[in-house]
């Protein structure tokens, strides 16, 4: 057969396959949901999420999975594993997800925008969350306190400052949070790690809040504004002791003042 016959036949072959991976789509129908699917086994594996059927066990702490690819991310959480790594900075990651959410903060791309005011966010659920600022939205019960809380890590949070659970122990002092995030930014204090790093004066530092307060002394921003005399402050604390020059509210009484202003009276 001729060379142009060979890919006629190869062209012909993967022609047929393609259509009877379109006809198999009709045959392979959730029950459930309507989803089609081109394999068997994928319909199978999407039937879990129905069924809450969960054959994968961590051997560890027997938590069950729906799939394969999950108990192994699952597994990190154990063994510390952490394959992926950050070529700017070295920084490491149990999953090829979260790798890609940090390279957002060094490209700085945030494609994620919010229709009502027009901010942007690098990730989708940063945005998901946001815009229950705007609809109020709190679907997370706390089961102590009863407080309204938008987002499940929020809740989680929450119910630990009700508990006073702290999981999270620093392995040098010893010192225990509630919120990893929380251990991880107390570890720079021991390691001495400033990774974020100003563009405009190349001055660093351990937080990330702490680096956007600083930018504000390079761009003027002052985004906290007094509702009585509308003054504008770079910080929310600045903003808050200002408020007592309104109100009159001293919180922070000296006893000895008050001692000789009794002694006087």
């Amino acid at each position: 057969m001729s060379e142009g016959g060979e890919d006629l036949v190869t062209t012909n072959g993967t022609l047929q396959r393609h259509i009877n991976t379109q006809a198999d789509k009709t045959r392979h129908k959730c029950d459930v949901c309507a989803k089609e699917f081109s394999q068997s086994y994928t319909l199978k594996r999407h039937m879990r999420k129905h069924t809450g059927e969960t054959p994968y066990k961590c051997d560890m702490c027997a938590r069950g999975f729906s799939q394969s690819s999950d108990l192994k991310k699952h597994i990190r959480t154990h063994t510390g594993e952490k394959p992926y790594k950050c070529d700017v900075c070295g920084r490491q990651f149990s999953r090829n997800s979260f790798l890609t959410g940090h390279m957002l903060i060094h490209t700085g791309v945030k494609p994620y925008d919010c229709d009502v005011c027009g901010k942007s966010f690098g990730k989708l659920w940063n945005l998901q969350r946001h815009m229950r600022t705007h609809t109020t939205d709190k679907p997370y019960d706390c089961d102590v306190s009863g407080k309204k809380l938008c987002s499940l890590g929020n809740s989680q949070r929450h119910m630990r400052t009700d508990t006073g659970e702290k999981p999270h122990d620093c392995d040098i002092c010893g010192k225990g949070f509630s919120h990893r995030g929380n251990l991880n930014v107390h570890m720079r204090t021991h390691t001495g790690e400033k990774p974020y790093d100003c563009d405009v004066c190349g001055k660093v530092y351990s937080q990330s809040s702490s680096l956007q307060r600083h930018i504000r002394t390079h761009t003027g921003d002052k985004p906290y504004d007094c509702d009585v005399c509308g003054k504008g402050f770079s910080e929310l604390c600045v903003l808050q002791r200002h408020m007592r020059t309104h109100t009159g509210d001293k919180p922070h009484n000296c006893d000895v003042l008050e001692m000789y202003m009794y002694k006087n009276t």
